[in-house]
């Protein structure tokens, strides 16, 4: 079952937001998340708020045919919420799931809706994420000629054996044949999105992978490590000991792997499990939620912020839709963040990137904490901001909580 949803007070069925969160809005960049929560199989180790078919049945408004309708009702109800103020979107993404499991022209229409609804910049980044099974090349010229313009393919891994672990269906030879129709398409930029650590794969396996990923000639790769998230399959097959914990070590080993690879290959890293062939490459939409942005989540289970308060919607499509229809917002709870929550969210998300964080973002004990730090080779300060060294993204979690 997809997780819980964090605690938080009631939500308005307006959806009007408080007063201070609109001291902000407009001064930052401002994107909008499109979750499409349909998937064919569940993963194994996912977590996200995600339905197969035979999970939904047959209820009313829970399903793909009208799911496009549910998403252009959010997108008008959103714009009715922000309406005074006039902010163009700077970043779409549409995750999931499986976003292309809806058809290329539904995923269109809910594309064409924000446009006329807020207006895209004029450098407006949209992205996609796609399995390499759930696409042909039509698939991917319909959705270049709606507007998307960038695509990250669920890669994961070249090796079978790992796929079949993380209950992957893709055949691996798709990878590069995706990723050659997406050019024929025009996108202006692919990424490809890969997971280390998963049991029984060996370092040459996880050095295959990311050849063969390499071999693509991506603008960007993503790789992170496995998590095995409580409630899921995979969690269980762990404790039941069919399959063994990912072990800290291995971990470490691959993604000192990985990083010396990219960097061979032109691929510098920007954030912690990102690397791109260019700032040009870089993902906007992430870089919005690394830096504080704004941004409003369509669809079942979605979380928004603007201004420092954050909401999250109803997690099942039916009810999802079924609020939409009724005229009210689909958010269940919000919450509104204080000052110390804010600033040990930033201290948490930019420290990650190779800009780093300002030393002024830090309070007077994390300032304390920033000489050590330096002299273990965690970080190093430059223009009076803390960069991770490579150890130190290794142990970046461990670099926040003396920093927070």
């Amino acid at each position: 079952m997809p997780p819980a949803q964090p605690e938080g007070e009631p939500a308005p069925a307006d959806g009007v937001l408080p007063v201070e969160a609109w001291g902000e809005f407009g001064s930052r960049p401002f994107g909008l998340y499109v979750h499409v929560p349909f998937c064919t199989t569940r993963c194994g180790y996912c977590d996200f708020n995600t339905y197969t078919a035979q999970e939904l049945g047959d209820e009313v408004g829970a399903g793909r045919a009208s799911y496009a309708e549910a998403a252009i009702a959010e997108i008008r109800f959103a714009r009715e919420v922000l309406g005074h103020r006039d902010v163009k979107i700077d970043t779409i993404f549409f995750g999931g799931g499986t976003p292309t499991l809806l058809k290329a022209a539904d995923l269109g229409a809910i594309l064409a809706s924000a446009a006329a609804e807020f207006g895209l910049a004029d450098d407006v980044e949209i992205t996609t994420e796609a399995n390499p099974d759930s696409v042909a090349l039509w698939d991917l010229e319909e959705l270049r000629t709606a507007g998307f313009n960038r695509i990250s393919f669920g890669m994961q891994s070249s090796v079978d054996h790992v796929l079949r672990t993380l209950d992957r269906t893709h055949d691996p030879l798709r990878v590069p044949a995706v990723v050659d129709w997406a050019r024929q398409a025009g996108f202006d930029q692919v990424s490809l999105d890969l997971i280390y650590g998963t049991p029984g794969e060996s370092l040459a396996d996880w050095d295959a992978s990311v050849e063969a990923a390499l071999a693509c000639q991506p603008d960007h790769v993503s790789a992170y490590s496995l998590i095995v998230e409580p409630g899921t399959a995979l969690a269980r097959r762990v404790r039941r000991g069919e399959l063994p914990m990912p072990d800290e070590d291995d971990l470490a080993d691959k993604y000192l792997a990985v990083d010396e690879r990219m960097s061979r290959a032109g691929l510098e890293w920007y954030e912690v499990s990102n690397w791109a062939t260019s700032p040009d490459h870089w993902c906007r939409h992430n870089l919005l939620y690394w830096t504080g942005g704004h941004w409003w989540g369509v669809g079942p289970g979605a979380h928004s912020h603007v201004g420092g308060v954050r909401w999250w919607n109803v997690k099942h499509p039916a009810a999802y839709a079924e609020r939409l229809a009724a005229g009210v917002s689909p958010a269940l709870a919000r919450e509104v963040l204080g000052y110390r929550d804010r600033r040990v969210e930033r201290v948490m998300l930019e420290i990650r990137l190779v800009e780093g964080l300002p030393v002024s973002a830090l309070d007077a004990d994390g300032r304390g904490q920033v000489a050590r730090l330096v002299d273990e080779g965690l970080v190093t300060l430059v223009s009076e901001r803390l960069i991770l060294t490579q150890r130190g993204r290794l142990l970046a979690d461990a670099v926040v909580r003396d920093l927070t």
